[in-house]
């Protein structure tokens, strides 16, 4: 029987399970602080063009959700996501849970447009409303679709335009990268987005996510809020042997 339903009816790319089968009794630093993290990291900023992003692996997309919204928002602000987005549908309050409001959005076939962003944080006005401060989409969204080029350079205008942050979910980046739809490279996500990440778990790993963040505001202490949120891991050399 071939199973559908999702991405996570079988394991990963043999070549991932033959790595970590000869790296197994490898001794290194716990927590994402070994060789192979690091090697990783580089190898990542280098395909994005971009040295000065800062990379941290997580172990799941719900966890890096989780902790890039917590991490950039005060406690009076909320996130803006279109209605269809994972995180307003299908993570369990897990966002809510760290203190901050989903603020859905209008969307044209699962994207969100700038139209539709202007429009929410014109209902937010005053200081008796939550203040949307961070805008939440996906690489490809919800139901399949894919950002162009020009869509998301017209989301990166009007999040500067109303003082908001860009976060790109990429749980399933690599679909995006190479649909004959997307126009787009990790190179130009590096240039548009503030933070992004390039997900590993429905894309032949095991499990793994690994979030790029370039906007240098949101790099502090992230890895204090990485272990807050429940996204470290302790062999954290799991998650660099299959990113390299």
């Amino acid at each position: 029987m071939i199973h559908f339903e999702c991405d996570y009816t079988q394991g990963a790319h043999p070549k991932i399970i033959e790595m970590l089968a000869e790296t197994n009794m490898e001794q290194t630093t716990g927590y994402g602080e070994d060789g192979h993290c690091e090697r990783a990291r580089q190898m990542i900023l280098g395909k994005c063009r971009n040295k000065d992003a800062y990379v941290q692996f997580l172990v799941g997309g719900t966890q890096a959700n989780t902790t890039v919204i917590a991490a950039a928002l005060r406690p009076w602000q909320g996130v803006i996501s279109a209605d269809t987005g994972h995180i307003n549908v299908h993570e369990t309050g897990a966002v809510e849970a760290t203190g901050h409001k989903v603020l859905p959005c209008a969307a044209k076939n699962g994207k969100v447009t700038a139209e539709g962003v202007e429009a929410v944080c014109a209902l937010h006005t005053d200081e008796h409303m939550v203040a949307p401060r961070l805008l939440y989409v996906s690489q490809p969204t919800e139901i399949g679709t894919v950002y162009h080029l020009d869509e998301l350079k017209a989301l990166r205008e009007v999040c500067d335009r109303l003082g908001l942050i860009l976060f790109v979910d990429g749980a399933r980046l690599g679909s995006a990268l190479t649909s004959p739809e997307c126009d787009m490279t990790l190179k130009d996500l590096a240039a548009l987005a503030d933070c992004f990440y390039i997900g590993g778990t429905k894309n032949g790993l095991l499990f793994g996510e690994a979030m790029v963040i370039v906007n240098p505001a949101l790099q502090k202490d992230f890895r204090y809020m990485i272990k807050r949120q429940g996204g470290m891991l302790a062999k954290g050399r799991l998650l660099g042997i299959q990113y390299e």
